[in-house]
């Protein structure tokens, strides 16, 4: 294990790995086609050469944007394989959010899926990389990937120092930001994944998100130092989703809090009655989750719901672990992982206490190493290089985090700081609430006034302002934090990779701003 781990390209991890595995599943499709570690690193060096017979070698960017499955992942490591620069594009992204992705990454290659769930990603293709000059070439790749003989492979990389992978933010308001990591950077994330969630080789997991997201080689990346295989959803349904898990033994699932609260739906209808029995464990991050919700999923899945904190900008911060107590599990992020260092700094600039605010900062080898664009940095590094999260925190005197909030997304009301995220743990408990997002809006009077934004609960009927105030009394919060505004929607917005709730549309729609 220490061979593998001290691997110095995600290449080198993969051929370590087949080495070690063999004929054990790595990669599982939802229709029970396996492809072992052995198997995977064997067809990963024909793509490879393939690749070559076409122009893309050491050093080519290669932007591509494809579904999660099997024949993405070959790619992906096939482009590791070579040392390529590769820029991953979210499948869900249309014209707008790829063309933007296009100025700015400026590749040689741009590699779509063709037709895909009644989509020409091709002809979307040809239109955007016309207005490039020069234009990069197109590829349509579907699950006929290109193949040549291995003899023709140029020697693979020998460091994982130099930036290999390049994500783009998706900005509101503005063009993306390009998020630099190198082969090292993300080896770093999934080793502190898989070290925190101490998974084994006779696990299955699963990946329901987009292969394509910051988290897609992260969680690659956990699953080749565990040795554990993984089942690829392709196009998420939750119910399809679980038969498949069911029929193919998952013994973790999730991806984020909506993932979760997904799963518990399907799960009360039938209650009692286990619908994943080979299920232990529930894992994933990319937004808060609400205490009661690891209870729940306790009571009524009898599973342990493990959760964790990243970002494009460093894959892996924080994560829970099988072995921590309830209490840990249900109120923190989970403990730095290994490679992880984290501080929290006051508002005055100051290293914060145990259990004292601030923002959360941190630094080590799973920290990407800057920006496409070198003004940006400034911003995002402090004085001593540790990386500005923009996220609240305090970190507990055992060593967990506990997110509280965005710097942005503290409510600032008579000059009173708010914290929606507390807020937002209050409601989600109230038994008509589905879930909720707490939002500050323009006010004459206070500068910013407290409204609350409710998806109703299933089979209930929605929440009343007047209810909604007994239960935030009676939960012990002080008057001036109760929202003093209450809207009822059908469904939050939220993006389509982690499903988190987009808050900028909700101040835009309720308070005319973002």
């Amino acid at each position: 294990m220490n061979e593998l781990m001290e691997a110095p390209t995600i290449w080198e991890l993969v051929r370590r790995r087949a080495a070690e595995s063999g004929d054990r599943p790595l990669l599982i499709d939802t229709t029970g086609r396996r492809v072992g570690f052995a198997e995977f690193a064997a067809e990963v060096e024909r793509v490879a050469a393939g690749l070559v017979a076409v122009g893309i070698g050491p050093g080519t960017t290669v932007t591509w944007q494809l579904p999660t499955r099997i024949e993405s992942v070959v790619l992906s490591m096939a482009l590791a394989r070579l040392g390529a620069v590769q820029n991953p594009v979210l499948h869900l992204y249309r014209e707008r959010e790829v063309g933007a992705v296009l100025r700015a990454s400026r590749p040689d290659f741009f590699i779509v899926p063709g037709v895909w769930k009644d989509r020409d990603f091709g002809e979307m293709a040809r239109t955007l990389v016309a207005a490039l000059d020069p234009p990069p070439k197109v590829l349509e790749i579907g699950l006929d990937l290109p193949t040549g003989d291995v003899a023709d492979l140029p020697e693979p990389p020998a460091s994982g120092e130099e930036v290999r992978w390049v994500y783009y933010t998706s900005g509101t308001t503005s063009e993306p930001k390009g998020v630099q990591h190198t082969d090292q950077t993300l080896m770093a994330g999934g080793r502190g994944l898989a070290a925190a969630l101490d998974m084994s080789p006779d696990d299955i997991g699963s990946m329901a998100f987009p292969f394509s997201h910051i988290a897609g080689p992260d969680y690659l990346l956990m699953m080749l130092s565990a040795g554990f295989g993984a089942v690829l959803v392709e196009s998420f349904a939750p119910a399809d989703a679980v038969a498949a898990y069911r029929e193919l033994g998952v013994t973790m699932c999730g991806g984020s809090t909506a993932f979760y609260q997904m799963f518990l739906a399907e799960q009360r209808k039938t209650p009692g009655t286990p619908i994943i029995p080979t299920l232990r464990i529930m894992s994933g991050g990319g937004a808060a989750k609400p205490p009661e919700l690891f209870y729940d999923i306790a009571k009524e899945m009898g599973v342990r719901l493990v959760h964790g904190y990243g970002m494009t900008e460093v894959p892996m911060m924080a994560m829970g672990s099988p072995h921590d107590t309830d209490e840990q599990l249900a109120n923190t992020d989970g403990k730095p992982v290994l490679g992880a260092e984290i501080r929290i700094v006051t508002a005055e600039e100051k290293v914060a206490a145990p259990d004292e605010e601030g923002e959360v900062r941190l630094r080590g080898p799973v920290v990407c190493v800057g920006y496409t664009d070198p003004a940006v940095n400034a911003e995002a590094f402090d004085s001593e290089g540790w990386f500005r999260t923009g996220d609240l925190g305090v970190l507990r005197p055992d060593g967990h985090l506990r997110l509280t909030g965005r710097l942005k997304d503290v409510i600032i009301r008579k000059g009173e700081n708010i914290s929606a995220r507390e807020l937002e743990d209050v409601l989600f408990t109230h038994p008509k609430v589905g879930d909720v997002a707490v939002i500050g809006v323009p006010d004459e009077e206070r500068g910013e006034l407290v409204c609350a934004v409710v998806e109703t609960a299933a089979g209930s009927d929605p929440i009343e302002f007047d209810e909604m105030v007994v239960w935030c009394r009676d939960a012990g919060l002080m008057v001036q934090k109760i929202p003093e505004r209450l809207e009822i929607v059908d469904a939050l917005p939220r993006n389509e990779t982690l499903n988190k709730v987009l808050k900028f549309k909700l101040r835009e729609q309720f308070g005319g701003t973002s």
